[in-house]
């Protein structure tokens, strides 16, 4: 752990205060700095990805009033996610004012990760090599690319789960992933 991050936590974890700090977790998307690092326990370390121990959560009512803005948007973060079940951390989140750009910050991880799945349901990922399950009239060109065309080092379009791109012919298309079995 940084000195800077020792110094500011004083050996404590910024987020239940109940054990000594043993790691610096990165708040992302920030970088691995001291000031978007909190100092956590091993028992919040463990955790805050899962967050399955509801009741140890309730620690977050306390460290959202941190002046730390890592720690603030961490606290947010774990408040937005349990408020569905907790409602304790709606209240929370109702009766806080924290900066927009904390809450911008606490609240970017949490849009959906597109998944691209191909005919048959396999998660596909860059680099993927993926073989057409018919033939394809590719538009533009005079070309149909036949039943069985391996497309290999696909690339994920990344805001429309629906489609890929693949090399053909040495041109650059964009496939229907309802048409692609991963190989």
């Amino acid at each position: 752990m940084h000195i800077t991050l020792e110094n500011r936590s004083g050996g404590s974890c910024e987020c239940c205060s109940l054990a000594p700090a043993q790691f610096a977790f990165t708040v992302s998307p920030k970088k691995e700095d001291p000031q978007h690092q909190v100092a956590l326990c091993d028992n919040c370390f463990t955790d805050v990805e899962k967050l399955e121990k509801m009741d140890h959560w309730r620690c977050v009512e306390g460290s959202i009033w941190n002046p730390e803005p890592a720690v603030q948007a961490l606290s947010y973060r774990i408040a937005n996610q349990l408020k569905e079940k907790e409602s304790w951390a709606q209240n929370l989140l109702d009766s806080v004012e924290i900066d927009e750009d904390v809450i911008s910050w606490a609240t970017s991880n949490q849009s959906k990760q597109l998944i691209h799945l191909d005919a048959f349901g396999n998660t596909l990922e860059n680099g993927d090599t993926v073989v057409l399950t018919q033939a394809l009239d590719v538009k533009g060109t005079s070309f149909s690319a036949p039943k069985g065309t391996v497309v290999k080092k696909i690339r994920l379009v990344h805001d429309n789960p629906e489609h890929i791109e693949g090399k053909i012919n040495e041109q650059t298309i964009v496939i229907l992933t309802k048409f692609v079995k991963k190989n």
